[in-house]
This record gives C-alpha cells, sequence and structure tokens, in this order.
C-alpha cells in the first residue's frame, strides 16, 4: 500500500490577515534567515508564483530557487517579493 502525499502550504490554513502577519513576523524573527525565506515562498505560491515574479521583475525559476531554503538570494530580490507580495514590515509586526 503506497501513501500519497500532497504539497502542504500554511498560507491555505489562515484564516484571517492577523494570522498572516504573526506568521510571516514569526520567520522573520527566527535565528534561521531561511525560516522567513521558506515563509515569503509559501506566501508567493498561494499568490501566484509567476505574478509574484513579474511584479518583482526577477525570473520565475529562480524566485523557486531562492525562496526555497536551499537557494541564497540577494537582499535586492528579498526587497523586491517583499514589494511584489504587498508586505509591509513594521517592528514587532509584518502585515501583508
Amino acid at each position: 500500500m503506497t501513501t500519497e502525499t500532497t504539497a502542504w502550504n500554511p498560507f491555505d490554513y489562515f484564516e484571517s490577515q492577523e494570522e498572516i502577519n504573526q506568521y510571516l513576523a514569526d520567520a522573520f524573527l527566527d535565528d534561521d534567515p531561511r525560516v522567513f525565506l521558506v515563509a515569503l515562498g509559501f506566501l508567493a505560491k498561494k499568490r501566484g508564483m509567476a505574478e509574484v515574479a513579474k511584479r518583482a521583475g526577477v525570473n520565475r525559476e529562480n524566485l523557486y530557487r531562492s525562496l526555497s531554503g536551499q537557494g541564497n538570494p540577494e537582499y535586492a530580490t528579498v526587497a523586491k517579493v517583499i514589494r511584489a507580495l504587498g508586505i509591509k514590515m513594521i517592528p514587532g509586526k509584518a502585515t501583508a
């Protein structure tokens, strides 16, 4: 018997904007910066990676890699993605 699995995205389960904001803020405050990058990747996938890449002016394939936790994106790329997602970073809080 085989077990079938599907991709999991936490943004599929948040019920309010406040929950999304808290998730992003917590990810940003984590000691491992990859946690925030992966959180951005989940949100980008939820909102449409191709559209986010277009708005950010970056290559979609490179964006997948950058936000996978395995990539090492430049700050400028991360900043473009944050703007493309409509996230406003406020100390102690993120809003999307």
